[in-house]
């Protein structure tokens, strides 16, 4: 059994606000398998977590010290064995997924923001 890790992104329009249902800040797939990054509280984030989307409780990955700058991935078990290069595409579009929303490099609607002077 696994806990929840406690992580936030403030400006991610998809997340799940529901009462008592962790924060769901979207989902991404490897074509095979669905993936899920959520957290369960706002305040003070440090981590977040990826597990299947059918089934939150079978962890793929938690990534720790996320404001620190001290990343640490954590990888479930069975998730291990996979080649660096597959783990690495995971993590990329985990964070994508953690604070956009979604895993591709598209524009965020109604968010963009720029200096004129």
């Amino acid at each position: 059994m696994s806990s929840t890790i406690v992580a936030h992104s403030p400006d991610n329009p998809n997340r799940d606000q529901r009462p008592g249902v962790p924060l769901v800040r979207g989902t991404f797939t490897d074509k095979q398998t669905n993936f899920t990054v959520w957290t369960s509280s706002v305040p003070a984030p440090d981590s977040f977590q990826v597990a299947l989307t059918n089934n939150p409780a079978d962890l793929v990955l938690v990534v720790s010290g996320v404001n620190s700058g001290h990343l640490h991935a954590t990888w479930g078990q069975e998730w291990r064995a996979f080649v660096p290069e597959w783990k690495a595409w995971v993590q990329d579009a985990a964070f994508k997924v953690f604070y956009n929303g979604h895993a591709d490099d598209r524009p965020n609607p109604g968010k963009v923001r720029f200096c004129d002077g």
